[in-house]
């Protein structure tokens, strides 16, 4: 979740509870739920409606940092990949539930950190790393799950699936990068960080072809919430019909997203004015 810089505002007693309107004030700025370019759609929905209540909990916990709170998302959400490899509707049911946690985690270190007003750079890259690792172990684990380590046929396990899952966690690292690397190329080159109206892409028939997958939102699909929900519903699809069928097509699915999506992000940024 994206983190704001803490707003200006009266001391307070941070050994005290906040209320509800107090603490929502702080963490949640207006407009904040509004950027769909910053906020997941899962914090619109539901999830920010939790964690702020989670916050107030922790708000006057002095032993438990953000930084800490950020550590841990980064553990559940590679528990998470870990949990797929349970056979069975079970791991992948423990897979989603993991991923919500690791969700809300994301979520309530930003919000304490703005709260206790202790925002910082490592805070973002500690966040932005946690990322990458996560969506990575989550979609490892799905290969992984898909190649039925524990049920070995007289072929043995089937490690084709293994690397697709593999793949497709390349995949994802590499499309966070290309966009992280677009800061990194212009503050090397002395540039300011880039505005929202430069990622429209120079060419006309670009722009028509980057608004169609946005409006599809196929890309999405390789994140770590939508990864989950996805898998979820083929284990589901394969506790009725049995066998790794679906999760299995899942593997697939999600690798050919994240490599098709890789080479169109990258095409993306360099038609667009983000380097300029």
């Amino acid at each position: 979740m994206s983190k704001p810089s803490t707003t200006d505002r009266p001391a307070v007693d941070l050994t005290v509870r906040p209320s509800i309107e107090e603490l929502r004030a702080v963490i949640h700025p207006e407009g904040m739920l509004q950027r769909r370019s910053a906020e997941h759609w899962a914090g619109r929905l539901y999830m920010r409606s939790i964690s702020l209540r989670i916050t107030r909990v922790l708000a006057p916990v002095t032993f438990i940092t953000p930084n800490g709170l950020t550590y841990l998302m980064m553990l559940t959400g590679i528990l998470a990949g870990a949990a797929l490899v349970v056979p069975g509707l079970a791991g992948a049911v423990l897979g989603a539930l993991l991923i919500q946690v690791y969700l809300l985690l994301d979520c309530v270190d930003g919000e304490v950190a703005r709260w206790r007003r202790q925002t910082s750079l490592t805070g973002v890259y500690l966040d932005r790393v946690g990322h990458y690792m996560s969506e990575a172990a989550l979609l490892t684990g799905l290969g992984l799950r898909a190649a039925d380590l524990f049920h070995r046929d007289s072929g043995g396990s089937k490690w084709e699936w293994a690397f697709l899952g593999t793949l497709a966690a390349l995949g994802a690292i590499l499309i966070k990068s290309e966009t992280d690397l677009v800061d990194v190329a212009r503050a090397r080159s002395g540039l300011s960080a880039v505005e929202d109206s430069a990622a429209v892409p120079r060419s006309s028939g670009v722009a028509k072809a980057r608004k169609a997958a946005s409006f599809l939102k196929f890309h999405r699909l390789v994140g770590a919430v939508e990864a989950s929900l996805f898998v979820l519903a083929a284990g589901v699809a394969d506790a009725v019909h049995g066998g790794l069928f679906f999760t299995r097509l899942a593997v697939v699915v999600l690798a050919a997203v994240a490599m098709l999506q890789t080479v169109l992000h990258l095409l993306s940024i360099v038609l667009s004015s983000r380097l300029r």
